[in-house]
């Protein structure tokens, strides 16, 4: 029984032995593999970075290469700069010593110039002393018998002057007297010319003229009779005339009628019913004509009634001239000179557009326009700057500042403008040209140009033909030649201009 326990034992010895070289063998061959892999990995990582160094070693070698390329084309380009600084400055060196020379040669002739300066007039001095010794008479004497005689040589010249002023203030003075009997006509009921004073209105159809007419006359003389017009039924086909020397009133039966034509209902208590709403709706848009020229010129600040009486400026006329149109224009054209000069702009724009208020006063009023203006800029707080530069455009009132000076040449530029006033373009055209044509008949005229609306010629002379004293000749027989052969209204300013230029290169 105790031999087999010694043999398992003996076997159980023999399998363990067995398992350990088994376990010996595996670890054996697991080491093999680790060590092959570990030196395949550092053969490769030593590969790849003999590449990377090589590849390294190129770039450098590349970048070496560009920047010498780069350093060899900047150095060309600081020698080609240094050459280029160094011929400017050989130039400049030149050009210097060549200004020195000229200044020392204008200096010489300068100085030879002030010489015979000196000996001109030590020359001029001996002759006079000996005209006076041969004369027997002293250069004072000379002047005064030298003026004598061009003033009696002159003396009809001064005639004439004065003959064509008296003319010229007469031909003022009637102007004058037909603006105020133009004015006076305008705001006191009196028979007046057609083409101002009626207003034709269209009628749909011929019926129209018997409803307007009404039974015994009563429609037309009830319309009469509250609008203040005179309806005019004639034979004229599908229309009739209203005439009033007063356009609010022609303006107020136009409407009226207009509306009493869309009813169709004509009859007195008809007729006094709708005069009442145009009353209304002229009144409307008088106060928005007003404030649409206060807002064209910027003026923004005007008490309510006198833009209101803006708004009537628009149905009165001077010579013609819609005196609003009129207004607005010349607060533009004083507005654009005000500030040239420097001037207060809205002083000036304001005192223009109001500057003919007072004519929208109604004829019961009595006093000048410029009067009647002033009492209305005053009752409604106008600026006293305002009433100053307003008060003196037609000279009632004297100048009170810069701005008003400006008010009096706008109003005098916008009624003389080609076409203000009954004057039209072609015969204005026609005048300048007829100016121009005249003066260039003379010889020696290189140009002529008509300019200030014909108040001014200015001539141009060619320097070789005309000298210093030729020119003031040439003006006297140029404005004796305007004189004799052109019509123009008030004066004409001839003007001889000889320019002179000298030109010269430095080089």
């Amino acid at each position: 029984m105790p031999q087999p326990l010694w043999f398992l034992g003996i076997a159980a010895l023999a399998v363990g032995g067995a398992g350990y070289l088994l376990r010996l063998w595996v670890a054996k061959r697991l080491g093999t593999s680790l060590e092959y892999r570990i030196r395949a990995g550092r053969t490769a990582a030593e590969a790849e970075a003999k590449e990377i160094v090589v590849a390294a070693k190129e770039k450098a070698a590349s970048i070496l290469v560009d920047f010498e390329r780069e350093e060899r084309e900047r150095k060309q380009e600081l020698r080609h700069l240094e050459e280029r600084i160094a011929r400017k400055e050989d130039l400049v060196q030149a050009e210097r010593v060549s200004l020195e020379a000229e200044a020392a040669k204008v200096k010489r002739e300068l100085e030879r110039i002030q010489g015979l300066e000196a000996e001109v007039r030590a020359q001029g001095e001996r002759a006079v002393k000996e005209l006076e010794s041969l004369s027997g008479i002293s250069r004072d004497e000379a002047k005064e018998r030298l003026f004598r005689e061009l003033e009696e040589t002159s003396r009809e010249e001064i005639g004439q002057a004065l003959t064509r002023l008296e003319k010229e203030r007469r031909d003022e003075i009637e102007k004058k007297s037909l603006e105020i009997i133009t004015s006076s006509i305008q705001r006191y009921a009196r028979d007046h010319i057609a083409d101002v004073t009626t207003t034709a209105v269209e009628l749909p159809n011929e019926e129209l003229k018997g409803k307007i007419i009404g039974r015994e006359g009563r429609n037309i003389r009830a319309f009469e009779r509250l609008t203040g017009v005179e309806v005019i039924v004639d034979e004229t086909p599908e229309s009739i005339i209203l005439s009033s020397f007063d356009p609010l009133r022609r303006e107020l039966a136009k409407i009226a009628l207009i509306k009493l034509m869309k009813d169709g209902r004509i009859q007195p208590a008809r007729i006094e019913e709708k005069v009442e709403e145009a009353r209304m709706e002229l009144e409307a848009h008088i106060q928005k004509v007003g404030e649409e020229a206060a807002f064209e010129t910027g003026i923004l600040d005007l008490p309510k009634e006198i833009v209101a009486l803006l708004g009537r400026l628009n149905y009165r006329t001077s010579y013609g001239q819609n005196v609003l149109q009129h207004s607005v224009e010349m607060a533009h054209i004083a507005g654009m000179i005000a500030s040239e000069l420097g001037l207060n702009v809205t002083i000036t724009k304001k005192a223009a557009l109001v500057h003919d208020i007072g004519k929208a006063i109604d004829h019961d009023v009595e006093g000048t326009h410029v009067e009647l203006g002033r009492k209305l800029l005053k009752k409604y707080g106008v600026e006293e700057k305002v009433i100053g530069a307003m008060e003196a455009h037609h000279e009632e009132f004297p100048f009170s500042s810069p701005e008003s000076y400006v008010v009096a040449a706008a109003d005098a530029i916008s009624a003389a403008r080609p076409g203000a006033r009954r004057d039209t373009l072609e015969k204005y055209l026609k005048r300048l040209q007829d100016i121009e044509n005249t003066v260039k008949t003379f010889e020696g005229v290189k140009q002529a140009y008509a300019v200030s609306a014909g108040r001014e010629v200015r001539v141009f002379v060619v320097p070789e033909k005309i000298d210093d004293f030729g020119a003031f000749e040439l003006a006297k027989q140029i404005a004796g030649k305007i004189q004799a052969d052109v019509q123009y209204p008030g004066e004409i300013k001839v003007t001889v201009i000889r320019e002179v230029k000298a030109v010269e290169y430095a080089r």
